[in-house]
């Protein structure tokens, strides 16, 4: 078992503070702040960003994974998240995650592929933990 690990920290008032994230080992360190989250400010992240990132990576490893259980081999797998932050009984919540995948498989064929793809958000251990969202869609494009 693998233990990853990320730290935080909020300074001042919810919408006048902000925040810092790092992951353990320091690889991404970067600010956030309500106006990064909820408003109009792109020189800082959000949570949800990261979680974005998080679960566009692991999906990308994922479906690398099964297409090497196939004996093929993935040029590349490009994964976009968009997550929507919104409200549910008033409170801020994420009502969906939008994958958009494009792979590079030579010799795969696009139902195969497709069928991997359903097989990867199923699997993934971020999907997995993820599963309290109300929606996530997976657009997957097989380019040649």
């Amino acid at each position: 078992m693998r233990q990853h690990k990320a730290k935080a920290q909020w300074n001042g008032s919810l919408k006048e503070g902000s925040g810092e994230f790092e992951t353990g080992r320091g690889n991404v360190k970067t600010g956030y702040s309500f106006a990064s989250r909820f408003g109009d400010d792109t020189k800082a992240t959000s949570p949800e960003e990261l979680i974005g990132a998080a679960h566009a990576g692991c999906f990308s490893m994922f479906l690398s994974a099964l297409i090497d259980k196939k004996d093929l081999k993935a040029d590349y797998i490009k994964t976009n998240a968009d997550v929507t932050l919104g409200e549910k009984d008033g409170a801020p919540t994420i009502l969906k995650i939008e994958l958009t995948v494009e792979g590079k498989v030579p010799n795969m064929q696009d139902a195969d592929f497709q069928q991997l793809v359903k097989d990867a958000k199923a699997g993934c251990p971020v999907s997995k933990a993820l599963a309290a969202v109300p929606e996530i869609t997976v657009n997957a494009t097989l380019t040649e």
